[in-house]
């Protein structure tokens, strides 16, 4: 039995849950959330809990078990919380600002590097050396910081580049000469 799937999702106040069918909205304070999930997965909703049920002990259904209860708990928490990631700037002249809604990185090519931020998520520069990318879709979050993070992903000799915040980077020992 999946252990993910079989545990309830606690729906927060101010958060609304709608089902369709097998399309669900979520509402709630930072915006509204839809996906559509596989027919064969029953969601139920009674009173503030979402359950969610499999019809068979079918490799095909575990896991949709699981992925289906992960994936809706993650927009009740998008809706009411949000999700950020971090990422750092490391080398000498790695610079990140915000013009508008533009985030313009230089991070050591011959020209500035820009991202325009997507409908439904923020990008925030506290520092120049830092980049905060918010937003209510996990998933949306999770792909505009790795777009950021691809222009200069961080190398193994210097440590220079573009590394989420806590990300541990195993050094390298340079050539020796002789």
């Amino acid at each position: 039995m999946s252990r993910v799937g079989k545990k309830p999702i606690e729906i927060p106040s101010g958060v609304t849950v709608t089902l369709d069918g097998n399309n669900v909205t979520v509402k709630g304070p930072k915006g509204e959330l839809t996906r559509s999930f596989s027919p064969d997965i029953t969601i139920n909703i009674e009173e503030n809990v979402i359950n969610i049920t499999r019809p068979s002990d079918a490799k095909e259904h575990r896991a949709l078990h699981g992925t289906t209860r992960a994936l809706l708990a993650n927009m009740v928490e998008g809706v009411s919380k949000g999700f950020e990631k971090s990422l750092e700037l490391i080398g000498v002249g790695y610079r990140a600002q915000k013009q508008g809604s533009k985030l313009v990185l230089n991070v050591g090519y011959s020209h500035p590097v820009e991202f325009e931020a997507e409908e439904g998520l923020e990008i925030e520069v506290p520092s120049n050396t830092k980049v905060i990318v918010k937003g209510t879709s996990k998933e949306r979050v999770g792909a505009l910081a790795a777009n950021i993070r691809g222009v200069r992903p961080p190398e193994p000799y210097k440590g220079k580049g573009i590394r989420y915040e806590g990300e541990y980077v195993r050094r390298k020992e340079g050539k020796t000469g002789k």
